[in-house]
């Protein structure tokens, strides 16, 4: 083992056992997490535990096992609150690797408020070994730093003598007391963008003032625009941006072509969504004797277009991200450049930055370059007229596409033995009538042209990922941003066993768990009845993948380098990614790479930040207009599943539509139903009826509130239960319970107008969401680890709106 390999397999035990801090680790489950394999590698990292216990970076415990070995360190730390349920949140500490989450109940948030910056002073922490394992360290918070700057977004509503804001987000955790002057002329019922002035005491509620009046809450486009405020989403780009888009020469010049591989002869050709305004990428194969191809991926070279240190840089650095809702685009960066000059579009030339993959006969990588190139795509296709093209075997390009197809169908089987694991989770896309109104919800179907590209992706990330990260001997590493999807928290691991144990499959945990084990298992229950419910579960036992200049491999998809190359029109770490290629390749000054060093962990932060606002925003938006159609529906009948089984009910999902319901158990009149939480299921004392994951329902709607996103419905075949669902599929209404439901009345004491202790002004019944509270199984989780992070981003085309919401396939691994 070369000093380099030992220092980064070094830090990744410590950030590893940091993270599991409550934790200790056997030698060859702790080799197994860190993909130490080979005979002669586990006696070198047995040898370099050694090392590490010796100085005191590792604490060996009882039975032989390491452990995190925990410093003399400060008991205050500062990091971003976070709410979750029911008053408590949880702060992620910055300035230590790897962060560290802190539980903050009810009691101790003080005026915390989602998203502000705060400081707190932690508890004594667990001992590493000893009590529950998943025991998260707790705190006070002592001190809000900083204040959110965005806007609070919700219903304004008048109480006997005072006017407050309802937030939509029940993150906020606190209704916003309005003086009457500072109302902005809001009525009652009106959605509204308010700003916190104050907050001094938990006693009272926070005061604000009214900033943007958006209008009559409930009205779809009112609300879409209240998601735009929440999320903080940029309406135009300034001017002075679109004057330097405009200045760019749309020619390309003589001198820059001939300083690339001219790759023009080459039959490239686009596959998008139908929709598609931007062309990020492209492919081309040719044959090379002997059953050997050649495959190129070839990707629109951003970097030479947006430079480092412009305005455009900047503006696309604060974006991160395309943001993809129903019917819309909000682009990353102007249309100049993204439907334009770097859109990869047919029958022009184009600057790219190619990977080139020589394959065996057998489908074995035997050689890459990356190089810079120029392209001149021959055709354009959408998904549908590729897989036309597939089916029938014949067509434009026929040769190409066949070739591609069969070559990426022994990828796929190949990526698969290997343990990546290959969900296929259904989505939902729009179609809109004259008025912007969804008029159809459509299953978006997942074609043999969307598993083409996607492999392809996924051979281009990882080839670029191992070639920056395969540093020779003798070399440093090179700072790089990396995509990482961590192993999966244990106690959510044994929660799955357990379930799928009681469906009578096989997941053993106690010796650590591969992608593998997951693939596996999701074959066994392949077009079983109870697949989705696996699928879904499966799922939300994952960690999240993200950004990081530390690299950890990709769980999920079983890569040990991964990142995100594919999309620099839409993801601003691929920009990232382009320039880092090009610089290493110039043998760039040891300045610039120390400089890189610093500036990566804060881009990665910020770019898995805007991520997530991305991604909440979308799942936002896809709720607002599935309430907007259901209102066309009321009284109508659909077959529906149970998505979910909670300790206060049953959640159901539409087949069809994707939409999602509550049957709160004070409807299940007909018995008293008892949750076995062992079990996942509702089975009534009397009749012995049961009610678990999968089973199926037909329900009928029989009232829809847009204003609130909620929507009833009752069992048709089945006995007289009612449903709910609101916004972000969670329950409400009712009086407060043992489930934590929380009545409508708006009669609890306040003092001079403003609400005391914890309650919320204006009695808004409490959202508690789905899949965080106490027993509950189940649950919505459309993006995931390893279906959607091929490196295509999310969402058709970047330079103007869309017929579809959803558009292209949800690709973010």
């Amino acid at each position: 083992m070369t000093e380099p390999q030992k220092s980064t397999l070094r830090d990744r035990i410590l950030q590893f056992l940091a993270k599991h801090h409550n934790e200790s680790f056997k030698p060859m489950v702790l080799a197994r997490r860190m993909s130490v394999k080979t005979d002669e590698e586990i006696d070198d990292f047995r040898d370099l535990l050694d090392e590490m216990r010796e100085e005191g970076a590792v604490l060996r415990v009882k039975g032989g096992s390491y452990a995190h070995a925990v410093g003399p360190v400060s008991n205050r730390v500062t990091g971003v609150f976070r709410g979750i349920r029911q008053g408590q949140g949880l702060v992620e500490t910055s300035g230590r690797v790897p962060a560290e989450k802190i539980l903050i109940t009810q009691k101790f948030r003080g005026t915390a408020l989602d998203g502000d910056t705060v400081s707190v002073s932690v508890f004594a922490r667990p001992v590493p070994g000893e009590g529950d394992p998943d025991a998260l360290p707790e705190g006070e918070v002592v001190e809000v730093v900083s204040r959110r700057t965005r806007s609070v977004i919700g219903t304004f509503e008048k109480g006997k003598n005072f006017f407050f804001v309802i937030p939509d987000s029940s993150r906020i955790g606190r209704d916003i007391y309005i003086p009457s002057g500072k109302t902005k002329g809001a009525r009652p019922g009106e959605k509204v963008a308010a700003r916190i002035v104050s907050w001094e005491t938990p006693n009272l509620n926070p005061e604000g003032e009214i900033v943007t009046v958006l209008g009559k809450a409930g009205e779809v486009h009112v609300e879409m625009r209240g998601i735009r405020e929440e999320f903080q989403l940029p309406d135009e780009f300034p001017a002075a941006l679109i004057r330097e888009a405009d200045a760019i020469p749309d020619s390309i010049p003589a001198e820059e072509i001939r300083g690339r591989l001219d790759l023009r002869d080459l039959v490239a050709f686009t596959i998008d969504p139908a929709d598609a305004k931007d062309h990020d990428d492209a492919l081309s194969i040719r044959e090379l004797g002997g059953g050997r191809v050649e495959v190129g991926v070839h990707i629109a070279d951003v970097s030479h277009y947006v430079t480092e240190g412009s305005a455009l840089d900047a503006e696309a650095m604060s974006r991160g991200t395309s943001v993809y809702l129903p019917g819309t685009v909000i682009p990353m960066l102007p249309e100049k450049l993204s439907a334009d000059l770097c859109s990869l579009m047919h029958n022009v030339d184009r600057l790219a930055y190619s990977v080139l993959l020589e394959y065996s006969s057998n489908g074995h990588l035997e050689k890459y370059s990356i190089r810079k190139t120029v392209i001149h795509c021959r055709e354009g296709f959408s998904y549908e007229e590729a897989q036309e093209v597939i089916r029938n075997r014949s067509g434009r390009c026929a040769k190409e596409l066949l070739a591609l197809h069969r070559l990426s169908r022994v990828l796929l089987e190949a990526r698969i033995r290997n343990g990546s694991i290959d969900f296929d989770t259904p989505e939902v896309a729009f179609r809109f009538d004259e008025k912007g109104l969804p008029s159809e919800i459509v299953k978006k179907e997942r074609l043999d042209s969307h598993r083409l590209i996607e492999e392809f992706m996924l051979q281009a990330n990882q080839t670029v990922a191992g070639h920056i990260a395969r540093t020779r001997k003798g070399t440093g590493a090179r700072p790089f941003v990396y995509r990482i999807h961590d192993y999966p928290e244990p106690g959510k691991l044994r929660d799955f066993s357990q379930f799928v144990q009681h469906l009578g499959y096989s997941f053993n945990v106690k010796s650590g768990v591969t992608s593998r084990a997951f693939q596996t298992l999701l074959a066994a229950v392949h077009g079983k009845e109870e697949e989705n419910v696996v699928n879904e579960l499966a799922i939300r036992t994952m960690s999240k993948a993200v950004y990081s200049e530390k690299n950890i491999g990709h769980f999920g998809l079983g890569f040990r380098f991964y990142t995100h190359f594919t999309s620099p029109i839409r993801r601003y770490p691929d920009l990232i990614v382009h320039r880092l290629l090009h610089e290493y390749e110039q043998r760039g000054a040891a300045a610039r790479t120390d400089m890189w060093a610093d500036l990566l962990p804060g881009i990665c932060s910020h770019s898995s930040a805007r991520e997530k606002i991305a991604t909440d925003a979308e799942r936002a938006s896809i709720k607002v207009m599935q309430v907007e159609y259901m209102k066309r529906h009321v009284g109508d009948e659909f077959d529906a599943i149970v998505s979910g089984v909670t300790n206060f009910g049953l959640f159901v999902e539409i087949n069809d539509l994707l939409v999602e319901g509550l049957i709160r158990m004070r409807d299940l009149e007909n018995d008293f139903y008892v949750f076995d939480e062992k079990k996942y299921q509702l089975v009534g004392r009397r009749s012995k009826q049961t009610y678990r994951l999968g089973d199926r329902v037909r329900v009928k709607v029989v009232r829809v509130d847009p204003e609130d996103r909620q929507m009833d419905f009752i069992i048709v075949d089945g006995g007289d239960v009612g449903a709910s669902v609101d916004r972000k599929g969670q329950h409400g209404g009712g009086k407060r319970g043992s489930s934590g439901e929380r009545g409508s009345g708006r009669g609890r004491e306040r003092r001079g107008g403003r609400q005391r202790g914890g309650e919320k002004a204006g009695g808004k019944k409490q959202r508690q969401e789905k899949g965080k509270s106490s027993g509950t199984v189940g649950g919505h989780a459309r993006h995931h680890p390893a279906k959607g992070d091929t490196g295509r981003g999310s969402g058709g085309g970047g330079g103007g709106g869309r017929q579809s919401g959803g558009g292209r396939r949800k690709k973010r691994r």
